[in-house]
């Protein structure tokens, strides 16, 4: 047997590991390429992140990749970047775009965060990356996680990973990443804390408004002619499309 077909079994008869939705998925299948191209590697982590077709399967985007990838991140910010990185005294910012399942990656990240004692800040709705990347500095966070897949077409989703400094993983630092990720061996092995118990005890905490104001001053204070918008803006007409939506409440809050 080979080894695609192996894990392809695994997922198949571990009922207490995959759900049901997800084995009825599977079971579904009858194209013998497809199930092999859905088995036969895990979802690549690279610079970006990771990127796939949703669907079951390690070459797909679920909770079990996305899970899995973010045992490996809690990992990395335990090993490399100390407590006062990794613990009480910061967390991961999260947040997510309008595509298909987004909403539930960003809080399946969290509760997996939560279960290996990171404390995380989410997004109660979806923001685009330039207010995570602001979130995470904002924090003095340790990382920042965006679900999107930017581009791609609507059967994809992705999972972005961001330094410290807001900015998208260095080639160094998203190879360690990946070394802790491909140190998860089970799935059963991946932390997690149900959401409700972890935001009554606040290692998931949800973000307000103060972040969103936060962000409008710091792009008002770029402004190179601050009185030119009053004296001219009315006269200016501008089509904008948001990308999947996440931009679309920011960029008509600073353009008013």
């Amino acid at each position: 047997m080979s080894d695609y077909k192996k894990t392809y079994r695994e997922w198949m008869e571990n009922t207490e590991i995959f759900s049901g939705q997800i084995r009825q998925e599977l079971a579904g299948i009858t194209d013998e390429r497809e199930i092999e191209d859905r088995f036969y590697r895990d979802l690549e982590f690279g610079t970006g992140g990771l990127r796939g077709i949703l669907g079951a399967g390690t070459n797909r985007m679920n909770i079990y990749t996305v899970g899995k990838a973010t045992e490996g991140l809690a990992r990395h910010l335990k090993q490399n970047c100390g407590p006062a990185r990794a613990g009480e005294n910061s967390c991961v910012v999260i947040s997510f775009d309008s595509r298909r399942m987004s909403p539930e990656f960003a809080r399946h990240a969290a509760c997996v965060l939560a279960g290996s004692g990171i404390r995380c800040c989410i997004f109660k709705e979806l923001h685009p990356v330039p207010v995570l990347s602001f979130a995470v500095r904002y924090f003095k966070a340790s990382a920042g996680i965006m679900i999107t897949a930017s581009h791609n077409p609507r059967d994809y989703n992705g999972y972005k990973v961001y330094g410290p400094d807001g900015a998208q993983l260095t080639l160094s630092d998203s190879d360690a990443v990946l070394a802790c990720i491909q140190s998860v061996k089970d799935y059963g092995d991946i932390s997690f804390m149900d959401w409700d118990q972890a935001t009554a005890k606040g290692i998931i905490q949800c973000i307000g408004r103060d972040v969103d104001d936060a962000y409008m001053k710091s792009i008002r204070r770029q402004q190179v002619h601050p009185n030119l918008g009053a004296t001219y803006g009315k006269k200016l007409k501008i089509v904008y499309t948001p990308l999947h939506g996440s931009g679309n409440v920011p960029v008509r809050r600073i353009l008013k």
